[in-house]
């Protein structure tokens, strides 16, 4: 992976349709065609929205890779285009290794791989991992402007 500087969260929420504390990323700290490698500590904050009854559950972290899958359409994307949005439609093959996130004392690192897909749907696998230990890994399945495709955005 390469990439040639650090991007910030600035970056990525002006990029992203998560605003405000929902924009779970911190850094893109490394990106190619392919793959995406992110960090985050919004995992540490008490007002995380993705808390329950103060508990960030290890499965949040989908959220996290679903983020970073964005933040790589986005950088992949044409650029004078607007991002495509899109739409999680299903998560294969995950494994936790943590029951919480929230009780883990460094930044989480996010990776994201393209494994498949077409002009309308994307397929990645994902790995979360905190100080080197393996937290939560899987697939996941996008597709791509699904609210148009489908006739759900009210015109």
């Amino acid at each position: 992976m390469t990439g040639a500087h650090v991007l910030d969260r600035d970056w990525i929420a002006a990029r992203i349709p998560h605003g405000g504390s929902m924009c779970l990323l911190d850094a893109v700290v490394a990106w190619d065609a392919e793959q995406i490698r992110c960090t985050a500590t919004s995992h540490l904050r008490a007002d995380n929205p993705l808390r329950a009854k103060d508990r960030l559950a290890s499965v949040c972290g989908i959220e996290y890779a679903a983020q970073a899958m964005a933040v790589h359409g986005a950088l992949v994307g044409e650029r004078d285009e607007r991002p495509r949005v899109g739409m999680l439609t299903s998560v294969r093959g995950v494994q936790t290794h943590v029951e919480r996130l929230d009780t883990l004392d460094g930044p989480l690192d996010i990776e994201a791989g393209r494994i498949g897909g077409d002009a309308n749907t994307v397929l990645y696998r994902f790995t979360v991992h905190c100080a080197g230990r393996l937290l939560l890994s899987g697939r996941a399945a996008v597709i791509l402007d699904a609210a148009q495709t489908t006739g759900l955005i009210a015109q």
